[in-house]
């Protein structure tokens, strides 16, 4: 499995930005797919979940800006990002819960002020 996130790139804050993740084979639909995120200097930091149910949830962080969904016609999951701050810049992963340890190289996003 690999896994690919892109659709970063430098923002302003308050700006908006959306994230798509693909993978090379058809798992999304099935699995617990998740977004991550790690800032220079800091650890991952998980942001936004989404179950094969639809279910999602949230850091708080992220919670009311960030809004995760899943396109099975496409095999793609999607962070969509509104009311960017300085604090989001990092590079975001996305992961598989079935596939713990795929992450692929992620995407930056860079918030401006």
């Amino acid at each position: 499995v690999q896994l690919q996130a892109s659709g970063g790139g430098l923002v302003q804050a308050g700006g908006s930005l959306r994230l798509s993740c693909a993978a090379s084979v058809i798992i999304f639909r099935a699995n617990v797919v998740s977004w991550y995120r790690q800032a220079p200097g800091k650890q991952r930091e998980l942001l936004a979940t989404i179950t094969s149910g639809g279910n999602t949830m949230y850091a708080d962080s992220v919670k009311g800006r960030f809004t995760i969904s899943r396109d099975d016609a496409k095999n793609t999951v999607h962070l969509q990002m509104n009311s960017l701050k300085l604090e989001d810049t990092a590079i975001y992963f996305c992961n598989v819960a079935a596939f713990k340890s795929v992450w692929g190289q992620g995407t930056l996003v860079t918030v401006s002020s």
